[in-house]
């Protein structure tokens, strides 16, 4: 496991303060606000920890205000049912006494039906494509954007960053990702740390189309819920492709969609986010 992979780990490792209150902590560093993937994938973790039976197939969330990255994060877990089948929790996370983010979260033992999926799209493979830092190195020349935490998702992006004014104005974008290295046998860390990435390019998904960039200074976005669907067991230290597009934003929210698909074009995952994406008001030119 590299040094970054193992700091994810441990941001994932929560204290048990009671039989369903966990603790989470939050990586040393100036942040503006907690990284949203951080607060779902350690909620889940807290939800994971207090199930017996089956593992995680859907989990829906709000974002309920910004988080303090300079404090810890309480998750109080309420055991709503534990069925034959099927086991609900739903995970509050707090901070300074307020709630930041709810999440209902749903684990299944595994039963037979019918099967069909879509078909994974035919794209560069993942290592015949630059890392992300050789992209940014060559699109922006300045690497800043790395230095304040350390990186534990390879993220290699099919076309062009997402945030660079020669990207194509599509509302559609493709990545391959995985942990840099090698995770334990333990499913409910493998779709915590799927949690995590899921949240790192999706957002992005929704500016495609627009002249707009997060470094212009001209808009502010903002997760407001993300919905995932785990169809199948899933490993996040492997390669999984990205499919990510956005049907539509309007009213200052935009949606997003996202399928992750793994080397054998299995669909393992599936998720949705919708964002507050609201446009600032800019100085006009003197």
């Amino acid at each position: 496991m590299t040094g970054a992979l193992d700091f994810l780990v441990n941001l994932l490792n929560l204290r048990q303060l009671d039989e369903s209150v966990f603790e989470g902590a939050h990586p040393e560093g100036e942040r503006q606000r907690t990284f949203g993937g951080q607060i779902a994938a350690q909620a889940l973790v807290a939800a994971g920890r207090t199930v017996s039976r089956g593992r995680v197939h859907s989990l829906h969330s709000y974002f309920l205000r910004p988080g303090d990255s300079s404090a810890p994060t309480t998750f109080e877990v309420d055991l709503i049912r534990d069925g034959r089948s099927y086991t609900t929790r739903r995970v509050v996370a707090f901070q300074h006494g307020r709630a930041i983010y709810n999440q209902q979260t749903s684990f299944h033992v595994d039963e037979a039906g019918p099967e069909h999926q879509f078909t994974i799209p035919e794209v560069a493979d993942p290592d015949s494509l630059p890392t992300l830092e050789e992209r940014v190195r060559d699109e922006i020349g300045d690497l800043a954007f790395f230095s304040d935490l350390p990186q534990p998702i390879d993220l290699r992006y099919v076309d062009g960053l997402p945030w660079t004014g020669s990207r194509t104005r599509s509302p559609y974008q493709r990545a391959w990702l995985r942990a840099r290295g090698v995770l334990p046998d333990d499913q409910l860390l493998h779709a915590a740390v799927v949690t995590y990435a899921s949240d790192l390019a999706l957002f992005d998904t929704i500016l495609g189309p627009h002249d707009l960039s997060w470094a212009d200074g001209q808009v502010m976005g903002v997760s407001l819920d993300h919905c995932m669907w785990f169809h199948r067991p899933v490993r996040a230290d492997a390669w999984l492709l990205y499919d990510m597009d956005s049907p539509v934003a309007y009213g200052g929210r935009g949606l997003a969609r996202g399928f992750l698909y793994d080397q054998a074009g299995a669909l393992v995952v599936s998720m949705v986010q919708e964002g507050l994406v609201r446009l600032l008001a800019t100085k006009e030119p003197a």
